[in-house]
């Protein structure tokens, strides 16, 4: 479903990743290539995020980029974890909200992108050595070119990292 709202305004409702699309903050490594795109909704359950892991193997070695996949499973496991623990979080009763992850593939990069119902700002933090989490988006960064958020209209965002 297609938004009639301007172009880049999209919501969590309709934010597929349309023709051409590409993070603003990461267009300078953009170079020629192929390009493709895969959409997958993830339901609310802590099992997709071993179906998102699934799905862009499954993707990229169609896209014969298997040598991303060992990588991108692991962003793709950070990245989904949080936006089905923290983005689904905030929502109204009686709304069912979803979660998206969309693979677009231009050249030799490829970008997971995940869009979520919260407006909560991800960010990196620094857990104490006793803290049982904290480390995924150290992990995000480490692995990936560079990786970014979105705010999309009225609410929610999308949170992005571009691997090659």
């Amino acid at each position: 479903m297609q938004s009639t709202l301007a172009p880049g305004q999209w919501t969590t409702f309709d934010w597929w990743p349309p023709l051409g699309w590409w993070p603003e903050a990461a267009r300078d490594l953009l170079v020629p290539g192929p390009s493709a795109s895969a959409t997958f909704a993830l339901p609310p359950t802590p099992a997709s995020v071993h179906a998102a892991r699934g799905f862009a193997a499954g993707a990229l070695t169609a896209w014969k980029l298997a040598e991303v996949a060992e990588n991108m499973e692991l962003v793709i496991s950070e990245l989904a974890t949080n936006a089905l623990r923290h983005g689904l979080h905030a929502t109204e009763p009686g709304w069912r909200p979803s979660v998206h992850l969309s693979l677009v593939r231009r050249g030799p990069l490829v970008t997971c992108a995940f869009t979520d119902p919260a407006s909560a700002v991800p960010a990196l933090r620094y857990p104490g050595p006793l803290d049982a989490g904290g480390l995924g988006l150290h992990i995000v960064e480490s692995l990936s070119l560079r990786w970014g958020w979105s705010a999309l209209a009225p609410r929610g965002k999308i949170v992005w990292a571009v691997l090659s």
